[in-house]
């Protein structure tokens, strides 16, 4: 496998070009949508392993419209030879990408930055043997539990690249943005865990909810299963209908569980369970809730405008208006809004996202836009499309 570690070539040279650029135009975050782009004059090579899944097309999809990004590398081994546009016909305007290739044959000498967009387990292999100074965003789960230990519960294997693991900053952008500034590895959220982490997150910060009972009842698109074919997954098993999968036992779980007990300062359990809707891309999460006694759900909502005001990709609705799926369906937003329960002392918190862009690859690419310097809304402002 050709892992070479020649880390002094364009990485080096790219660093010199830019270290000052980026250093001057350090953006506070964050940034409004109508930024203009940083260091247009300025192009990074980046790598996108396993492209040939969703998630990869997505990355590409999204890079062809960043003025600082050149894909110079697609690997699918399976489909290695192909132009990508025969792989994924709605790309065809993508013509200056490469066609893809097998990972073995890759130099990532020449790379700047990587989207690692493979199947767990496989990524730890992989990622481990790469240059150490390569700028990695991970798509997979193979990084996001901090622990170890958990993770070997949860996947059924010891985790291969313990070093990175305590490397690794956790991606979730509007939380831990000045860490990500300063990540050279970095596992990128799953999409449960940022659609119900998103609204959960500062209402247990703030102790407005209780950090027990919390319930999620997630829904989610095919797409999130992957592209593989699996029986599961054929039109006439999902269409018109819904099911529940992995229940009491989705590895998003304790990832979720993860970011709710460093937000509560104490452990936090939830109760989740994913259900698979008819429908290609799209997800929702409803969350039910215990107030802290003298909080309301109306003060919920007040809180969550308050902490996502001015965020170029979190949007709080008004009063009584519910999110939906098809209004974020292509883009890298979330809308969020809180309902009172009718049953006293809890509400009902409501989270919405397209999985494939806020809940992968469109996150993936914000959390890139900052480790490299550049304005984190380049390239994702799209606004959602519908019908």
């Amino acid at each position: 496998m050709q892992l070479t570690q020649q880390s002094t070539g364009s990485r080096a040279s790219f660093s010199r070009r830019t270290a000052a650029s980026i250093k001057a135009q350090a953006v506070a975050s964050p940034v409004p949508a109508s930024a203009p782009s940083a260091l247009k004059t300025d192009v990074a090579k980046i790598a996108v392993l396993g492209a040939s899944g969703y998630t990869g097309a997505e990355v590409v999809r999204l890079c062809a419209l960043h003025p600082n990004i050149k894909v110079t590398v697609l690997t699918g081994d399976k489909q290695a030879g192909k132009n990508f546009s025969d792989v994924f016909p709605h790309l065809i305007a993508a013509t200056n990408v490469p066609k893809l290739v097998k990972i073995d044959d890759v130099n990532f000498g020449d790379v700047d930055a990587a989207f690692c967009c493979l199947p767990h387990a496989t990524t730890q292999e992989i990622i481990k043997k790469l240059p150490s100074d390569l700028k990695v965003v991970d798509l997979s789960a193979d990084f996001r539990l901090r622990d170890p230990a958990v993770y070997a519960q949860w996947y059924g294997h010891e985790h291969a690249a313990v070093e990175l693991q305590k490397e690794a900053v956790y991606g979730l952008t509007e939380v831990y943005r000045e860490q990500v500034k300063a990540a050279r590895l970095l596992a990128n959220p799953g999409c449960y865990p940022t659609c119900s982490q998103l609204p959960l997150y500062p209402l247990l910060k703030s102790k407005m909810i209780l950090p027990e009972d919390i319930l999620i009842d997630a829904k989610s698109g095919v797409s999130g299963a992957g592209r593989s074919a699996k029986e599961s997954n054929l039109y006439c098993e999902i269409a018109e209908g819904i099911n529940s999968y992995a229940v009491g036992s989705h590895r998003h779980m304790p990832e979720i569980e993860q970011g709710l007990s460093e937000a509560a300062g104490s452990p936090v359990a939830v109760s989740f369970t994913p259900h698979l809707i008819n429908m290609s891309r799209g997800m929702q999460c409803t969350m039910y809730v215990k107030l802290t006694p003298g909080v309301t759900a109306d003060d919920l909502r007040t809180h969550l405008a308050s902490t996502y005001e001015g965020e170029p990709f979190v949007r709080v609705l008004a009063p009584g208006v519910v999110p939906h799926t098809r209004h974020v369906r292509g883009s890298n937003y979330c809308l969020m809004n809180v309902f009172p329960d009718r049953l006293p002392g809890r509400a009902i918190v409501i989270s919405v996202i397209d999985n494939l862009v806020k809940g992968a690859s469109g996150q993936g690419l914000q959390n890139l836009n900052l480790m490299m310097g550049w304005h984190e809304t380049t390239a994702l402002s799209q606004l959602a499309m519908f019908p």
